[in-house]
């Protein structure tokens, strides 16, 4: 598989980095976040059943209802779209459970050019670096703390780059540049 595969936490910039890649490399850019409901909902994904989970345990219950979605949906959206630059929304490569975190690995195998994008090595500073870019960041820090933490985007990781404070056009020469494309 030839795809290049974006990871890491919210708000590092994998939709607008993977926009600059495609364009550069003149492949499809694909978003996760486009298209994951549409996926989800080949296995029976409930908007109600999500919602009563958030109402029930927060995000939190939300997240844990949504994984088995998320791993479905690597799934699919390696098989259906090869040779394209595709983003992952934050949490698709983040699992918990071992039998869904081994099935995304087994997805993400044939994949030499999985990227982790992290905007700095040591994670507070990351996390600093991220409540500076999105607007509501002080309520995803907790998120954002547990995707930088995870230990599952740097197993399932080929490469990473470290966005830093960089402009998305110097993060995609990066990127091409650690994959030996720039």
């Amino acid at each position: 598989m030839k795809s290049i595969i974006l990871i890491g936490p919210l708000g590092v910039g994998k939709s607008t980095v993977g926009a600059l890649l495609a364009e550069r490399l003149g492949r499809p850019a694909v978003s996760m976040d486009d298209l994951r409901l549409g996926y989800y909902a080949e296995i029976g994904y409930d908007r109600e059943l999500a919602a009563r989970a958030r109402a029930a345990d927060g995000f939190w219950g939300m997240y844990r209802y949504w994984k088995p979605f998320e791993a479905h949906a690597v799934e699919r959206i390696l098989a259906d779209h090869p040779d394209c630059v595709i983003d992952f929304g934050a949490g698709h490569s983040v699992y918990e459970d071992a039998g869904l975190f081994g099935r995304v690995r087994r997805a993400l195998a044939p994949c030499p050019r999985v990227v982790l994008l992290l905007p700095a090595p040591d994670p507070a500073d990351a996390l600093r670096i991220l409540a500076g870019r999105e607007e509501g960041a002080e309520a995803m820090a907790e998120i954002n703390r547990h995707f930088l933490e995870h230990p599952s985007n740097a197993r399932l990781a080929t490469h990473t780059v470290y966005t830093y404070e960089r402009p998305p056009a110097e993060v995609c020469a990066a990127v091409l540049a650690a994959l030996g494309l720039g």
